[in-house]
């Protein structure tokens, strides 16, 4: 079936609008009227192959969410009219230890919603930014957020499981005194579902501008990080840090506020590397640097719930299709509060 999308040719070239195929729906497959798409910056990196091995043409987008349209004959899970969605992964091997583990997110031959290795047309997966997509059941979510609610919603699919998952692989919630770095698409997240948890959220921002904003996210306390006695007010305090910033930049100071046995997880991804860090900052304390990327198919369907229960969802500006090379600009320069969102029936007009 041919459909309306939004991509590039090639890495200097802008995002327009493109004729795509996707493949009948097989026995185990879903087929999803796609309503909104978030716009994450990694689609921005890969789009501009600021990060290696993009393939053309590239369609972006990996927060999906949209309408069950049809099922194949095997799929038990959903049924037409289901709202449902779909993050980062499309397929994976299955068979793995990863994949056993429900951390598909890991495996080594885990496909991207886009960028990956497909028997599609053209040979690689084309995202989000279109009418609709096919997706083996397994790797479909379920959406139990009201449908006005739906679009803001998208961004949970990558933004919100990116914060998620190492805020519950280290045990996050009541009692800890928890720091989220940056308030953007993802911090603005970070402190959200910190503050659901139950922590204590101290936000960290270069901004006394966003002062306002972070408390009306949640956070109980905010630091202008570049203000070293309000940094240093804060020293061995936090059992946790949660770094969103996807720009290179000090890690050095961050360590400082740890407790001893304290971490700092990194899910921002910079285009260039951050500089290496102090050794003495983690060995004084018995500190931890670790990293994090997006989850597997059951945290983020947990994820997804715990969302809706608690009634969490993206802050975000709607744009039609045809404005996403200037959201992106905007991106840049940080000029969003906090994720764009494309209304893909725009993918018509």
């Amino acid at each position: 079936m041919t459909i309306k999308a939004y991509g590039a040719h090639a890495a200097d070239k802008p995002l327009e609008s493109l004729d795509i195929t996707r493949r009948a729906p097989g026995v185990h497959d879903v087929q999803i009227q796609i309503a909104y798409c978030g716009v994450c910056h990694s689609d921005l990196h890969q789009v501009r192959a600021e990060w290696a091995g993009t393939l053309y043409p590239c369609v972006p987008g990996h927060e999906i969410v949209g309408r069950v349209t049809a099922v194949g004959a095997h799929v038990s899970r959903y049924q037409a009219g289901d709202l449902v969605g779909v993050g980062c992964i499309v397929d994976s091997c299955r068979h793995c230890a990863d994949c056993d583990d429900g951390l598909e997110n890991y495996c080594d031959h885990m496909v991207g919603t886009y960028n990956g290795s497909t028997a599609d047309t053209p040979g690689h997966t084309l995202g989000g930014y279109s009418q609709q997509i096919v997706v083996h059941e397994r790797y479909v979510l379920r959406i139990r957020h009201p449908e006005s609610q739906l679009a803001a919603a998208a961004p949970l699919l990558c933004a919100g499981i990116t914060t998620y998952s190492p805020l519950r692989h280290w045990n996050v919630g009541p009692g800890h005194k928890v720091g989220v770095v940056g308030i953007g698409g993802l911090g603005h997240m970070g402190i959200k579902l910190a503050h659901a948890m139950g922590a204590h959220v101290v936000a960290f921002t270069t901004s006394e501008s966003k002062r306002d904003a972070a408390r009306a996210l949640g956070a109980d306390e905010v630091v202008v990080s570049r203000d070293e006695d309000q940094m240093a007010a804060h020293a061995q305090s936090l059992d946790f840090i949660l770094n969103t910033v996807a720009a290179p930049h000090d890690l050095n100071p961050f360590f400082a506020l740890l407790k001893r046995d304290g971490t700092m997880t990194l899910v921002g991804a910079p285009a260039t590397p951050h500089a290496p860090p102090d050794v003495f900052n983690l060995i004084m304390k018995r500190r931890s640097l670790a990293g994090s990327m997006i989850g597997g198919i059951p945290e983020t369907q947990e994820m997804l719930d715990f969302c809706a229960e608690h009634g969490i969802v993206a802050d975000i500006e709607m744009i039609r299709a045809d404005q996403i090379n200037g959201a992106y600009e905007r991106m840049l320069k940080g000029d969003v509060k906090y994720r764009f969102v494309m209304d893909c029936a725009s993918l018509a007009v």
